[in-house]
């Protein structure tokens, strides 16, 4: 029996249910309404449209409502916005916003997808600047347009998520002088700050005015005030701060909200309605680690959920384990990919946990392109079991990440890290993997075969004069080091064992953390049982303590910094 079933919002999550439902049936009339004059656009892709990188805007749209009828026999009206709900006489109310035309279209299934709006504040003054948001191809073409008649270089981003630091990167590709201001301590949430400070420092070294823990107080003629009285001209400002829920139609429907402002669902995506489902970044999901509702605006689920909002419609069974937020950024010679909780996350819900934090290569060191990779894991105790991991480098840091959250799904613990049998060739990796190398680690902590410390501690330790020993070699030690740090290199140190005092602690590093461990066993071994590794070594250090030290006054601990 045929059905006619409406979708609001002809995105990620739209336009995917309306393809998966007439794939599952040729009878149901499908019809898709979307406010704007484009359907099924590459909302992650619009930042690379500033640089060039997506030359023509026209080219952001995947798919056309003439493509969409031809092909799929579905209709997708443009240039329509739905202005209400009425469930009990399970009809939409539709306005034409190019002739102004009302009229109501019924419905038997309703599917909602409509996104997220972004968050603009109405900060004193911002009448005073030339404001824009970036949420479709309308915006980012009216923003490139700007940019590019404008007398000035000047811009500033505000906001340091997914779209303020690709717009960033993106305004700053195309030649612009780009201010990336942030409320908080650091930019991207899904990377733990440690980790973080390497995209500080590519911001950075790749010449955006990056500030962070300063918020934006008031506007001034072309002018961003902030709170700590720094003025930055301005001649566009790019509001990136965040996005909310759009629940204005659920809302006036008398449908509910869940706490986190989205639209409350069931485990089949399904609403209090039992005929009107909901999708994509207006929906509330639940997170499988922390084991609560939460916002996720993510295509990659968006477009999960509509394949199982379709499945559900036609009386197929659907498996919802939750999602865990995997996502991945590109920063411009760095990439940064992330999945599962960060130590923060961890902390927070009182979780006893133990991190793996170490820079192997990527691929094997005689290939041209190798590269070092920073990794951390964060792994639950006593059980190993993996609980989020985040990877940062030049190379293929997705397909680490990619591991691990496959992993988290079917709760892998480090011990089968250690097992995992992946793909190697010297071009492509290493004999042992980065998540290979984890899990040695993360077995080795597991089962008491070290210490360690990292280097968010370092700067403390020194101001306590502890015993900190660098076993590079000497060359190494020479060209930078830690203020303070003995150099007993781990060629010489069996013969300097005397050097090491027997009653206090002692902290040894290298450039990345392996020569250090092999020195910390050794001397376990050899009696001495107040002995830490550094993880991370001196490069971490390096990476740590960079961005820091050059925004501040702050007094550096190392003579000089490494980051090879």
């Amino acid at each position: 029996m045929s059905r006619k079933i409406l979708i609001v919002g002809g995105v990620a999550g739209g336009a995917s249910s309306a393809a998966r439902l007439r794939r599952l049936s040729e009878e149901d009339q499908i019809i898709m309404f979307e406010r704007g004059p484009h359907v099924s656009f590459s909302n992650c892709c619009l930042p690379y449209h500033l640089s060039g990188v997506v030359e023509d805007s026209d080219n952001l749209v995947l798919m056309h409502p003439e493509k969409f009828m031809s092909q799929y026999k579905i209709e997708a009206r443009v240039n329509n916005e739905v202005l209400s709900i009425d469930r009990e006489n399970k009809q939409l109310s539709v306005k034409n916003t190019l002739t102004g035309e009302e009229y109501v279209e019924s419905y038997d299934k309703l599917i909602l997808s409509p996104g997220a709006k972004a968050i603009v504040p109405n900060i004193k003054g911002i009448d005073k600047v030339n404001v824009f948001s970036v949420r479709n191809v309308v915006d980012i073409a009216k923003l490139k347009k700007y940019v590019q008649a404008m007398d000035s270089k000047e811009v500033s981003v505000i906001g340091g998520g997914f779209i303020g630091v690709e717009v960033a990167e993106n305004l700053k590709e195309a030649g612009y002088n780009v201010t990336l201001i942030e409320a908080m301590p650091q930019i991207m949430r899904p990377f733990d700050y440690d980790m973080v400070q390497i995209l500080h420092k590519e911001l950075h070294d790749k010449g955006i005015n990056l500030i962070v823990n300063d918020k934006v107080a008031s506007f001034e003629e072309d002018t961003v005030v902030l709170d700590s009285g720094k003025k930055i001209e301005s001649k566009v400002v790019v509001m990136a701060i965040g996005v909310t829920p759009e629940t204005d139609l659920v809302v006036n429907a008398g449908l509910e909200i869940g706490k986190t402002g989205a639209i409350k669902v069931n485990q089949n995506y399904r609403t209090a309605d039992k005929d009107i489902y909901a999708v994509g970044d207006a929906i509330e999901v639940y997170h499988a680690l922390t084991k609560k509702m939460v916002k996720l605006p993510l295509a990659g689920p968006a477009q999960k959920q509509a394949r199982s909002v379709a499945d559900h419609i036609n009386g197929k069974n659907i498996r919802n384990t939750g999602f865990i937020g995997s996502s991945v950024i590109k920063c411009f010679d760095y990439n940064g990919a992330s999945t599962g909780l960060t130590e923060v996350q961890a902390k927070e819900m009182g979780l006893n946990y133990e991190v793996v934090k170490i820079i192997p290569n990527d691929k094997v060191g005689l290939m041209p392109v190798s590269e070092p990779l920073h990794f951390k894991l964060i792994f639950e105790l006593p059980t190993g079991k993996v609980l989020g991991a985040q990877a940062i480098g030049r190379g293929n840091v997705d397909k680490r990440v990619d591991v691990i959250a496959t992993g988290i799904k079917f709760g892998i613990t480090v011990e089968d890290l250690r097992d995992l049998e992946l793909c190697y060739a010297p071009p492509f990796g290493t004999a042992k993997d980065v998540t290979n190398f984890a899990g040695y680690v993360g077995s080795n902590i597991l089962n008491g075969s070290f210490k360690q410390v990292h280097a968010s501690d370092v700067r403390d330790l020194i101001e306590q004069g502890a015993f900190i020993v660098d076993a590079r070699e000497q060359k190494e030690y020479e060209q930078s080091h830690i203020k303070g740090a003995v150099n007993i290199p781990l060629s010489q140190f069996r013969q300097r064992l005397d050097e090491f005092p027997k009653d206090k602690e002692i902290y040894i590093h290298c450039r990345s953390g392996q020569r250090s461990y092999n020195m910390v066993l050794a001397l376990s071994h050899l009696g001495f049982d107040k002995v830490n590794n550094i993880s991370g070594g001196f490069m971490g250090l390096c990476f740590y303590e960079y961005f820091n030290d050059e925004t501040t006054d702050r007094e550096p601990i190392v003579t000089d910094y490494n980051f090879l």
